[in-house]
């Protein structure tokens, strides 16, 4: 054992907690980089991976980033005892998978277990991620890593039973279903904690619109008392903590942009297992520009979908969709938000074809509870939003999440700065690219910017004439729009023929 002078180091690393120590020091006691300690003080202990440095500390004293004296809450100049240890236990079943053998249920265990404990770095999350993709997972190591992703996450307890859910896989802009859904069956008296994601590489993600209207940020504790309150809620789940270990692994796939199925299936099944949910129907995209370009791979998604749920006794359905094109008219967070208004007001303004498609979705899941008969759930969705009950409900909700509850389409107004793009000829919109719409809003400012985006005046199976405006672009800076412009000098958002 070690005793060494900490040296704060006011910055964070944005992951496991990570020592800086002397380089002399670690020759003479034989310890390398990336190798593990462990750093204790009267009132705490924490294990850290080590970072050597030349000239930044002294021999008696280790450099500790924020994550990791704020852990020990400790002070300049503090002695802590330092202490060399192994590798977790984790990367041997993490290496067993690297040569392609099955991994067996205790062994996920650990390695999801280290994972929320931090003891994991980035470099064996990786090799993790990557044999998974390239060596795949089979049902039982996709039922342990979901059932464990649980297990170590937290979990809403909410009693009033069934709770109702939906997932889509992504992929096509706008498609802001879940903020109509979710009041309409909240509206009937169902219990649905809508949990959402922000943005990665799309213009908005549900938690992003939502945001435009109320607040997405909450505890376990402060979720629950919305749910019993209204029904019902549409929050970030990445505020509650439900599904920690999984959101250490989403982390370290995006950059790689690897989506290994098992993980996939397990990120997904997990968070509504978090939130109690006993109904929940899946929204599968497919098109050119979706994540799923075939019906073929759909199908083999679906039924992967109902060996897991089945797993752990959730009702499930899978409605394979449309994915060929943007739904609705507006890009970015608050031009959807002012969509869902606009639909949930009965407004001549509120998109169809979202209607139509979060009305056929809602019918499933109501079918699927088993109260409705088959055929009639669009029929009673339909009905919630004619009768004004869906739009109250969502005002409930709103404001239940500390947002204005009188707040109307008018009030949300776009940026300032603006840009049409029109037809280069007359003739039929036989594409509208989802990839190059979500690439200009990006550019726009999405979703950072809420009010940049893109409103749609035409879309797929449209006629055009030459000349006529085909969508708006909406930015608060010139150089946003100027961003744009380069955009669309190289790539066509629409095919007209």
């Amino acid at each position: 054992m070690f005793k060494l002078r900490a040296r704060i180091i006011d910055l964070e690393t944005g992951s496991l907690p990570i020592v800086t120590i002397n380089e002399s020091f670690a020759k003479k006691n034989d310890i390398h980089g990336m190798e593990r300690v462990e750093i204790s003080c009267d009132h705490a202990k924490i294990v850290a991976v080590v970072n050597i440095s030349e000239k930044m500390l002294n021999e008696d004293e280790i450099g500790l980033f924020e994550e990791t004296w704020k852990k020990l809450k400790i002070k300049e100049g503090e002695i802590v005892n330092v202490v060399p240890v192994g590798k977790p236990e984790s990367t041997k079943y993490i290496r067993k998978k690297m040569d392609r053998e099955e991994l067996f249920d205790e062994e996920i265990k650990q390695i999801v277990k280290d994972i929320v404990d931090e003891k994991l770095t980035d470099v064996e999350l990786v090799a993790f991620v990557s044999s998974a993709y390239m060596n795949g997972m089979t049902l039982a190591e996709t039922t342990a890593l979901t059932k464990y992703i649980v297990e170590t996450g937290g979990k809403l307890n909410l009693k009033k039973k069934p709770i109702l859910d939906k997932h889509c896989i992504g992929g096509v802009a706008g498609n802001r279903t879940t903020m109509v859904l979710v009041p309409i069956v909240a509206s009937l008296g169902f219990t649905i904690p809508k949990t959402s994601s922000r943005s990665i590489t799309s213009p908005a993600g549900t938690a992003d619109t939502m945001e435009v209207l109320a607040n997405v940020s909450f505890s376990i504790e402060e979720l629950q008392d919305i749910v019993k309150k209204v029904g019902g809620c549409i929050v970030w789940g990445g505020a509650i903590n439900l599904a920690a270990a999984d959101d250490k692994l989403i982390k370290v796939r995006h950059p790689l942009s690897l989506d290994p199925e098992g993980m996939m299936l397990a990120s997904i099944v997990a968070k509504k297992l978090a939130v109690g949910a006993t109904h929940v129907i899946f929204d599968l995209p497919i098109g050119e520009e979706a994540k799923l370009k075939y019906i073929g791979e759909a199908r083999h998604l679906e039924r992967e979908f109902k060996s897991l749920t089945n797993n752990f006794g959730m009702k499930m359905d899978t409605v394979i969709t449309d994915g060929s094109s943007p739904i609705g008219r507006g890009i970015g967070p608050l031009l959807e938000a002012r969509d869902v208004l606009w639909l949930l007001r009965k407004d001549k303004k509120g998109p169809n074809d979202l209607k139509e498609k979060v009305t056929m979705l809602t019918g499933k899941l109501l079918e699927l509870t088993g109260k409705y008969a088959p055929g009639t759930g669009k029929t009673i969705a339909e009905k919630q939003i004619n009768n004004g009950a869906a739009y109250k409900k969502f005002m409930e909700i709103i404001e239940a999440q500390g947002g204005n509850p009188k707040i109307k389409p008018e009030d949300l107004i776009p940026g300032k700065y603006t840009l049409d793009y029109k037809a280069e000829k007359r003739g039929e919109i036989t594409n509208m690219k989802n990839s190059v719409i979500s690439k200009i809003a990006r550019a726009a400012g999405c979703p950072a910017t809420p009010e940049a985006g893109i409103y749609l005046y035409k879309n797929y199976g449209d006629n055009v004439k030459e000349g006529e405006k085909v969508f708006t672009v909406y930015a608060q800076s010139e150089r946003n729009i100027d961003n744009v412009v380069k955009i669309l000098k190289e790539m066509s958002p629409v095919t007209i023929e």
